[in-house]
Formats: C-alpha cells, structure tokens, sequence
C-alpha cells in the first residue's frame, strides 16, 4: 500500500499559480477523497479518526467543501490508510496513474470546463464536485467491469 498518494505541500512550488491561495492545492485532492469516503471507500481507521466528520460532506449536509475538508481534516494528506484495499486499488489505478499519463487529472479539468486549463484553478465548490464525481464513479465502474486493471488509460 502506497504510504501518501497525495500531499498539498507537494504542489506549492511547481506550476502552482503564484496568485492563488496555497488552499487551491487541496481542492483537486479533495474532490477525489470527498468521492472515496462518499462511496464506501473509507478504511475502518479513517472511519474512526474523522468520525461524524464524514458526514460534513453528505449530500444532505454539505456544511464543507472538500478542498476545505482535506485541509481542516486531513491535514492536506491523502494516505493510502485512508482507504480500503479496493479503494486503494482504484486509486492507484485512476489517481496515480502510470508513467505516461494521469487520467484523474485530465478528466478532473475536463469536467471543470473548457475554460480551465490549469487543474489549480478549479473552484472548491460543490458545483465542481458535481461535475467531477460522475466522472470518477464512471471510471470506477469502468475500472471493475475491465477487471481491475492495474492501470486506466
């Protein structure tokens, strides 16, 4: 099991846009865990560390986004512990990627619309998260009816 899959920190220093809040680097981060823990992918320990915190992000609830979530409860983290083992299986086959592309990233700014082109500009809003959640729960099923590949492309 991969130890952290991803890590705000990790992005402030690259292509970052040096006029956006280091809080945008979260958002990309926390729509993908948002997904995860909405849709039974949460491991019994993250379950238990973030507790009735969950539940801040229900569809019924909605009381933070997940960018916000990721920072406030996670400590801008995302561990491969937060998951469970088809949770972590879906994420290094979609999140992760392989060596030559990344298709959570690129269907994550596609979903955000033609005028992003940079994933960091993607709003932290649950209007996002509502573009970009049927198209992981369309590569989730993908990922299963192909037999959980190790890699989607």
């Amino acid at each position: 099991m991969v130890a952290k899959y991803d890590d705000a920190s990790w992005h402030y220093g690259r292509d970052f846009p040096k006029l956006l809040p280091k809080r945008a680097a979260s958002t990309h981060i926390g729509m993908f865990v948002a997904w995860c823990l909405l849709n039974g992918h949460a491991s019994d320990r993250a379950v238990a560390d973030l507790g009735d915190a969950i539940h801040l992000l229900s569809k019924r609830t909605r009381a933070m986004t997940p960018g916000r979530f990721l920072i406030r409860m996670m400590d801008e983290k995302f561990l491969g512990s937060d998951l469970t083992d088809e949770g972590n299986a879906f994420t290094h086959a979609y999140y992760e990627g392989d060596d030559d592309s990344l298709p959570y990233i690129d269907d994550y700014t596609d979903a955000a619309g033609p005028r992003v082109t940079n994933p960091y500009r993607v709003p932290d809003t649950w209007a996002s998260y509502d573009r970009v959640a049927p198209r992981i729960t369309a590569r989730y099923e993908q990922w299963v009816a192909a037999g959980r590949p190790e890699f989607l492309t």
